[in-house]
């Protein structure tokens, strides 16, 4: 079985006002991811996700790309303890 791992990202660049938050909804749908997202005041976009490592690493390389017109700059990824997620990945406001 995959091990699971819990991420927090910090993903900077043009990531607001370009869809990021529902496009990342959809790929950790998509994949299983559980956590959310959400834009943060300076512009950039918080991630938190849990899932196996292999659909992490695969949800991991597609924040660096993101949404078409986004540009990702750089991701601060802190990994952090195993926590109960809510089923599923939501958009927070």
């Amino acid at each position: 079985m995959d091990n699971q791992r819990h991420a927090q990202l910090i993903i900077t660049g043009r990531v607001q006002g370009v869809w990021f938050r529902a496009s990342t909804k959809e790929t950790a749908d998509n994949l299983g991811i559980q956590g959310w997202v959400r834009n943060l005041p300076d512009g950039s976009v918080e991630v938190n996700a849990a899932g196996g490592n292999a659909v992490m690493e695969q949800f991991i390389r597609w924040c660096y790309q993101g949404p078409p017109g986004a540009r990702v700059s750089k991701i601060d990824i802190k990994e952090l303890e195993a926590a109960d997620n809510p089923h599923g990945f939501r958009i927070l406001r």
